[in-house]
């Protein structure tokens, strides 16, 4: 399919919805370059991508019935494709504390919430970062690959590397720093 492709047109999603398996099925494949193409943007890596895309498509098959109005399919599923990069993203950032903590003791129910929370404002705050900035960001920070496999995996140089992940990097600060003083006016 040429980049351009529509989207599947709301006669097919109505008859999806009501059941109809071939409708299913052209729906599912008339959405899939767009739920990849969305999913490469938004996601750390080629792999991540390919999950969160996969996933979303089981959740248009599964639960295509649930959608309200049949013209807002695209949205749906972007919004699908959005939460599953930042559930991978969230598995990434719990695992790397879990393993940093290692030995210490059970951290209380308070501590727990609050670890889930700034887990949740970081993911958010990682995927508000432009793509380019947001591999380089996760592929070094979150996933620990040194700095030459991320510069060569991404097709740059180190230098090129290097900038893009000190720009992104100022970004994440700024934009946690915005979130904090928001936060801080919220409240009374």
């Amino acid at each position: 399919m040429s980049r351009s492709s529509p989207w599947p047109d709301e006669r097919l999603v109505k008859a999806a919805q009501d059941g109809n398996i071939s409708s299913l099925t052209a729906v599912i494949m008339e959405s899939q370059p767009h739920v990849r193409r969305f999913a490469l943007s938004l996601c750390a890596t080629p792999q991540d991508a390919e999950d969160a895309a996969q996933e979303a498509l089981i959740i248009l098959y599964r639960k295509i019935g649930t959608l309200r109005a049949s013209g807002a399919l695209a949205s749906w599923m972007f919004r699908i494709v959005r939460n599953e990069c930042l559930r991978h993203l969230r598995l990434l950032t719990s695992a790397s504390v879990t393993e940093e903590a290692g030995s210490e003791p059970a951290p209380s129910a308070e501590t727990s919430v609050l670890r889930r929370l700034d887990a949740e404002r970081v993911a958010a705050a990682v995927s508000g970062l432009p793509r380019d900035q947001r591999q380089v960001l996760i592929m070094r920070d979150v996933q620990g690959y040194p700095g030459r496999l991320v510069a060569q995996s991404l097709g740059l140089s180190n230098a090129a590397m290097k900038s893009r992940l000190h720009r992104a990097r100022a970004a994440l600060r700024q934009a946690l720093a915005a979130d904090e003083a928001a936060e801080g006016e919220a409240q009374p």
